[in-house]
């Protein structure tokens, strides 16, 4: 297949959160916390080992989530931790191929775990040195599913703009959007799951000289009438998680077809695939990619292996997944990788890459 006209994906570099803190860790805090406040209590802690979490980052000591912090407390935080972070994300991944932040002509900014206007993104531009006429998009709302439809808005992007370079950030502080008033099991699951992840991605049109990844299709699926099914309640004290227990049922309905249908429109077959790159959820819901697309739990070992390290880091978990792919380059050239991930709508982001 002719990749020549096609947008690259150049590389992936994260910047963790600076506080790393063990499941075991998260687990007696939540036990403290909800310990005489949530009824099942001690069968419900069974889901922090559930998990299959052993780690994760935080962009705030765990102290921090001790005492009440209102929504302006919160969202500061989040608007500071993000620029900070997201600083040097950017500027190591744009050393690592001997670029300025004057070089890139598109900046994208993924989030939905903190308000910011002025946005993120115009923070960014004054502070590292951006051009002033840099295109800015930041996206909001798009949660878990922010990595992949992320990648797929900068082709769109980069297929009308083919000599351009384009940044993709995001940055999610789920921690900052815990509930200190909410006692209830939703809460508590968030808990087991969610953490901090900041990544930045660098992209390259068809007639830049840069290399990369190809990126041969990108889409998304929104399911109608589930609303309910992932998302954020506003409140005064913050954002409370939506969080349905019928995703990995959506996920085994689904995506199977889902995917079958965006192949088709390539002529290909899931069989045509040789990696995936999924944004893993939560351990039931690879467990329910494994029945869906009929493949071994093997196919899915890389997006384990990040969940397992670091959490469940909503739109960041699958370009953690990303940079770790390419890091290790365990692959040849000219085989395909899907990339995908779930997120509110009840929807679907689906990107085709081919090494």
């Amino acid at each position: 297949m002719n990749t020549s006209n096609h947008a690259r994906i150049v590389g992936v570099q994260s910047n963790p959160p600076p506080f790393r803190i063990t499941q075991d860790e998260v687990q007696a805090f939540a036990k403290q916390f909800f310990g005489g406040r949530l009824k099942g209590l001690e069968r419900m802690l069974a889901s922090f080992s559930n998990a299959e979490i052993d780690s994760r980052n935080l962009c705030v000591p765990i102290s921090w989530f001790t005492e009440p912090k209102t929504l302006e407390e919160k969202n500061n935080t989040y608007i500071k931790q993000s620029v900070e972070l997201s600083s040097v994300a950017i500027t190591n991944l744009l050393q690592r191929f001997d670029l300025q932040p004057r070089d890139i002509d598109f900046l994208i900014f993924v989030s939905s775990t903190g308000l910011a206007t002025p946005s993120i993104d115009a923070r960014l531009i004054g502070k590292l040195g951006f051009r002033p006429n840099t295109k800015r998009i930041p996206i909001w709302g798009l949660g878990c599913g922010g990595g992949a439809m992320g990648i797929a808005h900068v082709n769109d992007i980069l297929r009308g703009n083919p000599k351009a370079k384009a940044l993709l950030v995001n940055v999610e502080l789920c921690s900052l959007t815990f509930q200190f008033s909410d006692f209830s099991k939703s809460n508590l699951i968030a808990t087991a799951l969610f953490s901090d992840g900041v990544t930045a991605a660098l992209f390259a049109g068809a007639d830049s000289e840069l290399p990369g990844l190809s990126i041969l299709a990108g889409g998304t699926t929104l399911w109608p009438d589930s609303l309910d099914v992932m998302g954020w309640n506003l409140q005064n004290d913050g954002m409370q998680v939506v969080l349905s227990q019928s995703i990995p049922t959506i996920v085994k309905e689904k995506m199977n077809s889902c995917l079958v249908e965006f192949l088709a429109k390539r002529q290909l077959k899931l069989d045509d695939i040789d990696h995936f790159i999924i944004h893993p959820g939560g351990k039931k819901v690879l467990e329910a990619y494994t029945e869906a697309l009929g493949k071994p739990a093997s196919a899915f070992a890389l997006s384990a292996d990040i969940i397992r390290e670091f959490g469940n880091c909503s739109s960041a978990t699958v370009m953690l997944a990303l940079e770790r792919f390419l890091a290790q380059q365990d692959f040849n050239s000219g085989e395909l990788a899907l990339l995908t991930a779930l997120g509110p709508g009840f929807s679907a982001g689906n990107v085709l890459l081919q090494l």
